[in-house]
């Protein structure tokens, strides 16, 4: 099957398209102008600002020209990963797009369906002159992989409208309904050194699971970082002789850290013991953990005569101390929403440099206030700790639940109508653009949804063509019941 006969026709010819268009996150200029071009050869309203954010306007199909507007939202960008055979210019070549057991695929790279079908389906919608719809605002939006820079740009209190279908959901039949907003806390410890002489110990702890912190945290993976200060808390707490001399965990805030190293400095016959508290520390770990870390490991490498520059005796306690004691994984649970996490935070970073020792932690909540109670709970440990200090950045906001949404319940009725079950209505424990907009708008009502796409940000990932249709058929029943 070639893509040009996969329903909805329109919209799998868009999509392949704008497939023809490199559109990585920073390189999004052409496929801008290309939308912009795309509107204007329809006499459609449409602007485009210094962020390359595409605004288009169609007005309301005959008979609807005054309903509420709604509008329809998706991102232009794209996540460029390949083979590592691929030869693929992600500056330059087009996707080479195929079909095979009923889904669409790009060979060697991405797919992009992340989210170049909202991309499609919006540019069918504006293409078409058959559909019932209301008045409608189109916001494609730029470098939302990398930070969401363009929705933080795009000037939304002009939209002369409240509803909003954003599609930027990769599982078919789950309506999303909130997500959580977030801070970054970098906390740092001010440390001195000084020099001295023993047997050296690398500790190694590898093989955990890992993941998004927002998605995989409701399973209680293994965090790298804090399993290591728990080690290190036990050897102070049964009074074993060592120094640090280097922590090392985590390369991103939002990724629960799978690996850990630390370098201590003992005398020989401590560095025995510890090497023989560490393997039984293993047993303890894979006993607790079971099935879900089978890849959990901890290795050590011993190095005799050495001469170091280890933390002073303070400095040492104050770390260990933190990295034992501070907040992680999940706070509270949503009240609303079953088996949804409200609340959390993650240690996705332990560094040490020459004079300090760095940790990084991604909060995040459903709830504004809870960012600012989780943020107080960091920012006190600098009364606890002498030489502690922290720094909040790169704060987003919530996109927070409505049970009473006027949008869900039509969603919910459309949903029913065509395929007799209702949806599932749940938030995402990550941020979203729809939080951004929520930020800025009064009286927001959003929904996120989109056709099943399966390993998104991969070279696996595929789109699922008979979900794509059953999506296309869901936002026309929408659109056509927001005019009643």
């Amino acid at each position: 099957m070639k893509l040009e006969a996969c329903y909805p026709e329109k919209v799998f010819y868009y999509f392949e398209e704008i497939s023809r268009i490199p559109r990585g996150s920073g390189n999004v200029t052409e496929i801008s102008n290309y939308c912009v071009e795309f509107a204007k050869q329809r006499n459609l309203w449409v602007e485009q600002d210094p962020w390359k954010n595409v605004w288009i306007k169609k007005p309301g199909s005959r008979g609807c020209e005054n309903c509420e507007p709604v509008m329809i939202q998706g991102h232009l960008d794209m996540v460029c990963e390949k083979t590592a055979e691929s030869l693929h210019d992600f500056e330059k070549d087009p996707l080479e797009l195929y079909v095979e057991d009923g889904f669409v695929k790009a060979k060697d790279t991405t797919l992009g369906a992340d989210d170049g079908i909202a991309v499609a389906y919006a540019l069918a919608i504006l293409d078409s002159d058959d559909l019932v719809h209301p008045p409608l605002h189109v916001i494609l939006t730029t470098d939302e992989e990398t930070g969401m820079d363009g929705a933080i740009g795009f000037d939304f209190a002009r939209v002369d409208g409240r509803k909003m279908l954003n599609l930027d959901s990769e599982d078919e039949g789950i309506i999303t309904v909130g997500c959580a907003g977030g801070a970054t806390v970098q906390m740092s410890l001010n440390i001195s050194r000084e020099e001295k002489h023993g047997t050296g110990l690398t500790l190694f702890l590898t093989g955990l699971k890992s993941g998004h912190s927002g998605v995989e945290i409701i399973n209680q993976p293994g965090n790298a970082d804090k399993l290591m200060g728990r080690f290190l808390n036990g050897l102070q707490r049964k009074e074993f002789l060592f120094d640090l001399v280097d922590l090392k965990g985590g390369q991103k805030n939002n990724v629960i850290p799978g690996t850990c190293e630390a370098i201590l400095l003992a005398d020989p016959e401590s560095a025995d013991r510890i090497i023989g508290e560490w393997i039984a520390y293993e047993k303890t770990l894979k006993k607790e953990f079971g099935a879900s870390e089978p890849n959990l490991k901890l290795t050590h490498e011993k190095r005799e005569d050495l001469q170091e520059k280890v933390l002073a005796q303070r400095a040492k306690e104050a770390v260990i101390f933190y990295l034992n004691n501070c907040p992680n994984g999940v706070y509270e649970y949503s009240r609303t929403l079953e088996q949804m996490v409200e609340t959390s935070c993650n240690l996705g970073i332990v560094n040490t440099t020459e004079d300090a020792v760095l940790f990084e932690t991604l909060i995040r909540s459903s709830f504004a206030s809870k960012v600012e109670e989780m943020k107080e709970r960091f920012v006190q440990w600098e009364d606890l700790i002498p030489g502690m200090h922290a720094k909040i950045s790169g704060e987003y906001p919530s996109w927070e639940h409505q049970p009473d949404s006027e949008l869900q319940k039509t969603i919910r009725n459309c949903y029913h109508t065509l395929y007799g079950k209702d949806p599932q209505f749940l938030t995402i424990h990550a941020g979203l653009e729809c939080g951004i907009f929520a930020g800025k708008k009064e009286e927001f009502d959003c929904v996120s949804f989109g056709p099943q796409i399966y390993d998104i940000h991969s070279v696996k990932e595929r789109l699922d063509i008979e979900s794509t249709g059953r999506t296309w058929k869901l936002i026309l029943k929408i659109l056509e019941a927001l005019t009643v």
